[in-house]
């Protein structure tokens, strides 16, 4: 009885674990993962679990074209393990508004089958007041959002193997600076969503330094015969918080010090802007004074800028002369009436 229940217990990781196409997954990535989940098992007896009694009663394909084979499910399978409940349901119908305005379609499109799953059955129950949500909510991310890049299926499924797999890949890739392609060897270590565009981080061959490609400027990408590079130092989350994504300006926080409207006030005391934040009412005013911890970078500055009138900064000074000569050459700009745009 514990072998008959080990057994299944295995095929049903197995299960989980195989993708739908364009994923795949390698037979030796197979053994490793069951391995990590306890499940110590055989290259062949692997091969003939999948082979031979799994695939006879799911639609589980092999490609054969390289080796080592990688397996997938096909496209349109459908899996309902566990069976999907209303609320999650609802859950995923919002989470694809939001991602579907953040993420490149294709990445979006590897959840299709879920988001699909989810409408069904909120459409199926009229009666349910849930049901109703999905026409009735959206979720949208916080600013303008710009259209994601395109990202081709091709590339973001090799990329993502590559990382996976630990593999090196061989990629033409457009450079924005020489507006030329180059064709460069990469040693994946991590990849980065961030606003409308996605980022592998790697670093070339030959080289040590870590650097991001954007994937919507990689042209071509194949698995490379040479060895993948591991950076032993590296941490994602370290190279985030380094301000690689932030355009940080200093490796320390500052406190930022400013006057800001009754709106402005109301908005940060909802949704801080830095866990260490302050907010007090100025006497005889609409006003108040902020003062909060927040990181030395590009982002937070832009962020003061889109404010507008509606705060004041006082320090850092840096800051605050950045603002001003900012605003000075806004209003340079406004009063430039020589171009043809000037109705008058």
């Amino acid at each position: 009885m514990s072998d008959t229940r080990d057994t299944l217990f295995r095929y049903l990781t197995l299960l989980q674990l195989i993708p739908r196409y364009p994923g795949r997954i390698s037979t030796p990535v197979l053994k490793e993962k069951l391995a990590e989940r306890g499940f110590q098992i055989d290259t062949r007896s692997l091969q003939r679990d999948l082979g031979q009694k799994l695939s006879t009663q799911f639609p589980i394909c092999c490609d054969d074209s390289q080796k080592p084979y990688r397996w997938y499910f096909d496209r349109e399978f459908q899996c309902h393990l566990p069976a999907l409940d209303v609320p999650s349901a609802l859950t995923l119908v919002l989470a694809e508004e939001y991602l579907k305005g953040l993420l490149p379609p294709v990445v979006v499109g590897q959840l299709t089958p879920h988001f699909n799953d989810a409408r069904q059955l909120l459409d199926s129950m009229a009666s349910n007041g849930l049901s109703k949500w999905a026409r009735c909510v959206r979720a949208i991310p916080n600013g303008k959002a710009l259209i994601p890049a395109e990202l081709d299926e091709a590339t973001w499924q090799t990329v993502a193997e590559a990382l996976l797999e630990q593999k090196a890949i061989d990629v033409m890739y457009l450079s924005r600076t020489s507006e030329t392609e180059k064709p460069l060897t990469l040693h994946p270590q991590g990849i980065v969503s961030r606003h409308s565009a996605t980022y592998l981080l790697a670093h070339v061959d030959g080289f040590k330094d870590l650097r991001q490609f954007a994937l919507h400027r990689v042209k071509h990408a194949a698995f490379s015969q040479r060895a993948w590079q591991a950076r032993d130092d590296f941490d994602i989350d370290h190279y985030i918080q380094s301000g690689a994504f932030g355009y940080r300006q200093g490796p320390d926080n500052v406190v930022l010090e400013a006057e800001i409207a009754h709106p402005v006030a109301w908005l940060l005391q909802e949704t801080p802007l830095s866990e260490q934040q302050t907010i007090d009412a100025l006497p005889d005013s609409q006003w108040y004074r902020l003062t909060a911890h927040v990181p030395d970078d590009q982002q937070t500055l832009w962020w003061l800028m889109g404010m507008s009138t509606n705060v004041k900064v006082l320090a850092p000074r840096a800051w605050r002369e950045t603002l001003k000569a900012n605003a000075a050459l806004v209003l340079a700009h406004y009063q430039d009436t020589s171009n043809s745009g000037d109705t008058h």
